[in-house]
Formats: structure tokens, sequence, C-alpha cells
């Protein structure tokens, strides 16, 4: 092994991999990727994948990131197609296991704007749980119940009532499921929270890198909301 040209004989070596040049017999080790966190305010119609799917040409989240590192980012969960708002892209799989597992807990909050006026009865049936098809490889494999939810009446409108609902799992389009089990078709989704990160100071379809303190409060989060 070389550190910086010199052969190392002699154990335990200090070395800086963003700064030093190693190499192991003659080949030289690839720096380690530094972790990237962008927060996405993800628009309508748009995909949440790296890639469409073979003869489509879709926009993906991955087309509206161009950072300059040309890191191999991905997406943290998914946001339907016509769903907006807060979408972490990350090359730290370990986090985005912890953001998405529902091990972990971590609570998603959106935005609904729904068909009808929402009474308090139905949301108390929803934050209950309602029964749901469990889906696997687009085949039905079952159905459970959803884990308690809660809400917020925003606004109420003749037709239609604005919500904020918070979830701790999920599954796929697992609010606008949920909301028409209880007989509201949802007219406009946005997620708007992740666990302590908030929507804020990021246009439709723009983008950021997270600051240390906002992913170390991510982490937190995680930690946390881990159940044995």
């Amino acid at each position: 092994m070389k550190v910086n040209g010199r052969v190392v004989r002699d154990l335990p070596a200090w070395v800086d991999p963003d700064e030093d040049r190693i190499e192991v017999e003659g080949r030289p080790l690839r720096p380690p990727e530094r972790h990237l966190y962008i927060l996405l305010n993800k628009p309508p119609r748009t995909l949440t994948s790296a890639k469409d799917e073979p003869g489509a040409d879709r926009r993906t989240v991955l087309d509206l990131v161009n950072h300059p590192a040309r890191a191999k980012l991905f997406p943290v969960g998914r946001l339907d197609y016509d769903t907006t708002g807060l979408l972490i892209l990350t090359n730290d799989g370990e986090l985005a296991n912890r953001l998405t597992h529902p091990r972990y807990g971590v609570p998603k909050t959106y935005r609904a704007v729904v068909k009808g006026n929402v009474d308090e009865a139905a949301m108390r049936e929803l934050e209950a749980g309602v029964v749901l098809a469990d889906r696997k490889d687009g085949k039905t494999v079952g159905a459970s119940r959803t884990n308690p939810v809660e809400w917020t009446i925003v606004h109420r409108e003749a037709d239609k009532t604005t919500l904020d609902i918070t979830i701790r799992e999920g599954r796929n389009r697992q609010v606008r499921r949920m909301l028409a089990q209880i007989g509201h078709e949802v007219k406009k989704l946005e997620r708007t929270a992740m666990g302590p990160l908030r929507l804020k100071g990021v246009a439709r379809g723009g983008w950021r890198e997270l600051t240390h303190r906002e992913v170390e409060a991510l982490r937190k989060a995680a930690a946390m909301g881990r159940r044995g």
C-alpha cells in the first residue's frame, strides 16, 4: 500500500481519504462518495423515480435536480404523479431506509383538499385506522388496518374541505385511499413535512441542499421513532 507515493509498512497508518492519495497494489482507491441531502418541492405531473418506463417520456424528479457533484441520488419514499410537495433525494441509503420504514415511525404530513364537507365522525373513523388492500408486485395479497393518524380541519367550504393529515407509514397512495374509504375524493394533495423538516422557502420545482442541522434533526427523529 502507498500513501501519497510512499510505501506504508507500519500500521496503524493515519490517512485522510479526502486529501491523501491511497494506492493498493498499484491501484488508486476512490475517495468515499460524499453524502448529499436534497429537499425538492415536487411539482405535479412528475414521476418519483430515477427514470420512466421504456417507451414513455415523462419528467422525473431527478430531471429537476442538477447538482454539480453529479452524485447518484434516489428519492426517499414516493409521491404520486400528481401529488406535490416535500421530497428528499439522497445517496445515503441508511437514512433513507430509516425515514421510510414503518418500524421507525417518522411522521409525514400532507395537506389535502377533498370533495365534500368532511365531518368529524368520518375523521374519527380515519383516526382509528381503516382497512386497505395490501398489494405486492401489482397483485392484492390481503388487507390490513392502517395505523392511527393525526388530523386537523383547516378550512371548510360548501363543496370541499381542506385538512392536514399525518401518517407514520407509507403504503402506495395511502392518503388518497384512506380518504376515499370514508367517502371523500382527493382533489389536491401536497406533502408539507417529514419529521422535523418543513416545506418552506423552496419554489415549486426548485430544490436546495439540507443544512447539517436539518440532517441531524432527521437522524434524531428516525432514532427516536424506532420501535422494538
